[in-house]
């Protein structure tokens, strides 16, 4: 093991819920306005994962108020206070890009995992 691998070993959080693409989240992130900080919830469907250790991120996609809003997190940074999987989604892609290009209640099917 490196010396780069130690220090990357230390920077990940340990306590990560485990999710997969298709699944729908809620995101508790830390926002600082001003010198206040409070959480805020981005809920949405998990459309993409990419990299591995530390550099690992997801992309998060919802619609708001008719309009398609993606979010790209890094799994381990501290802004994220926690993840909440809510419900456990059943796809047969590892990307979900496809979903961009639909409208209304089909752009968030996904089957689910039951």
């Amino acid at each position: 093991m490196t010396i780069i691998d130690k220090i990357e070993q230390e920077q990940l959080k340990p306590d990560i819920a485990s999710f997969n693409v298709g699944d729908t989240v809620k995101v508790h992130c830390r926002v600082v306005e001003g010198g206040k900080e409070r959480i805020q919830i981005f809920q949405g469907l998990v459309i993409a994962r990419k990299g591995a250790g530390v550099n690992a991120s997801f992309t998060v996609r919802k619609i708001s108020y008719g309009e398609g809003v993606e979010r790209v997190f890094p799994v381990h940074t501290p802004r994220i206070a926690k993840i909440e999987v809510t419900n456990r989604g059943k796809v047969r892609r590892a990307k979900l890009h496809y979903l961009r290009s639909r409208v209304g209640k089909r752009a968030l099917l996904v089957k689910s995992a039951n």
